[in-house]
């Protein structure tokens, strides 16, 4: 019995806290804006997804980049589409999202260099290029599946004869 006199004080005094806690800062967190993906090639798009207090109306996201982009309500959160310029520097870049209510939330998009391969992956010998071993790789399939034929016939007669 004294031992639930101590535990019921405690969640009374946490009830309390909990309570009396500021809501802004519960507000606060619903007021974001992310950028899938954060990193991205110059010329590539980039997907924006924000919320505000209210997202049945339209906000604005503004960036060095591409200037203002509306960001309209769609499925209970605020989304656009943009493309990085082809002519972006790599570098770090910062989004900043103006909610109707003048709240604001920020994101970061990574512009890294695009990169060409001079050549594909090297993932073999290339033994299905049609070079100086097709001859062999074809003889050979052919043979293991000759063997398959004939070990197949020989148990299909040993089963009728046994």
């Amino acid at each position: 019995m004294r031992r639930s006199v101590p535990a019921a004080l405690a969640a009374l005094f946490l009830g309390l806290f909990v309570l009396l806690l500021d809501p802004a800062a519960a507000r606060a967190a619903a007021i974001y804006l992310e950028l899938n993906p954060s990193t991205v090639p110059a010329g590539d798009q980039v997907g924006l997804r924000a919320s505000c207090d209210d997202n049945l109306k339209a906000a604005n996201v503004s960036s060095a980049l591409f200037g203002t982009v509306p960001v309209n309500p769609q499925f209970g959160l605020l989304t656009a589409t943009v493309t990085v310029p082809a002519s972006t520097k790599p570098g770090d870049y910062k989004f900043q999202l103006h909610c109707s209510d003048k709240a604001t939330a920020s994101a970061t998009l990574h512009v890294v260099a695009k990169v060409e391969p001079a050549q594909g992956p090297a993932t073999g010998g290339g033994g299905t290029a049609p070079e100086r071993y097709a001859p062999m790789l074809i003889g050979t399939g052919l043979a293991v599946i000759g063997a398959g034929l004939a070990l197949g016939l020989t148990t299909r007669r040993r089963r009728r004869l046994g």
